[in-house]
């Protein structure tokens, strides 16, 4: 279906060339890709998230769309896992390269670790004056539970083939080398994610000894500091670059017969097995995603 869409608007394009000038549309199409939500691989039953196997089949309906000059990216995320930050960056520039198209980023709300990351990518960032940007580092976060198995009467049991395999056990008191180990991997993360930060912004970045600390800031003072390169919107900077019957062309994930993932009537037609463990994860990564979003006062 998708690719009978695709011959058919290139069929459309091609005819075009054949009807007099005065019924040719001269007005040039920029595929837009809105990018947002917490970054993590997989996804649950009731809430949606970015990663490369969710973004993977817009991408490559953005980067081939005919005759546009540049792929507009609309980035509004907080951040999460740093694979898939990556991945997505990759893709994106790897498609860029290939159809070798310009890459226009903007940040909405938040475009911050992760969601800063992906940004990157772009030949250029615009953010808005009130955006927040950065936030250059590596956070691991859990709960610990040591006294609450004792004090509702539970024995935990836990038997490992390798010293190793218990590390930061949340119902067990952390170790020193635990947490000096954990650091250690945080640290080889934070300079890959710096190395790639350098080597895409190079030397628009300014000297400030708290580029890299994890501090985040406005997108106003993201210029001077050369983490994001102007201020302005979407619709402005591509009617300014391409002439003001330039029209912005939103890439939609395809859907099934019945929309995304839905039944008949809007709902899933047959409980999912395993709905109760399903609910319980997705109270805790609910949990872990409106932590990442709170840090940035969103």
């Amino acid at each position: 279906m998708r690719s009978a869409n695709w011959r058919s608007v290139l069929l459309r394009r091609s005819f075009s060339r054949f009807l007099p000038k005065s019924m040719r549309s001269n007005a040039v199409v920029v595929p837009v890709v809105r990018l947002q939500g917490t970054i993590m691989s997989g996804g649950g039953q009731f809430r949606s998230n970015l990663s490369l196997a969710s973004t993977a089949g817009i991408l490559e309906k953005a980067f081939a769309y005919p005759e546009a000059p540049a792929v507009a990216i609309s980035i509004n995320s907080p951040g999460g896992s740093p694979v898939q930050s990556r991945l997505i960056y990759k893709r994106i520039r790897d498609l860029a390269t290939e159809k070798n198209m310009k890459v226009l980023v903007f940040v909405e709300d938040v475009a911050a670790s992760g969601g800063y990351m992906i940004a990157i990518a772009g030949d250029e960032i615009i953010a808005d004056p009130s955006s927040i940007v950065g936030s250059i580092g590596v956070v691991s976060a859990s709960f610990g539970f040591p006294e609450l198995l004792k004090k509702i009467g539970v024995e935990r049991r836990v038997h490992t083939a390798g010293s190793n395999k218990a590390v930061l056990d949340p119902f067990k008191p952390e170790k020193k080398d635990d947490i000096e180990h954990l650091k250690a991997l945080q640290l080889e993360v934070h300079e890959t994610f710096i190395d790639l930060v350098k080597e895409r912004r190079g030397d628009r970045l300014a000297n400030d000894p708290d580029l890299f600390t994890g501090l985040f800031w406005t997108g106003k003072k993201g210029v001077s500091l050369g983490l994001v390169d102007s201020l302005d919107d979407m619709r402005s900077v591509v009617k300014a670059r391409y002439g003001d019957k330039a029209q912005l062309k939103v890439i939609s994930a395809s859907r099934g017969l019945f929309g995304r993932g839905l039944g008949m009537f809007g709902i899933h037609s047959v409980v999912p097995a395993g709905l109760g463990q399903s609910l319980a994860t997705g109270l805790f990564d609910a949990a872990e995603e409106r932590a990442l979003w709170s840090r940035f006062g969103l």
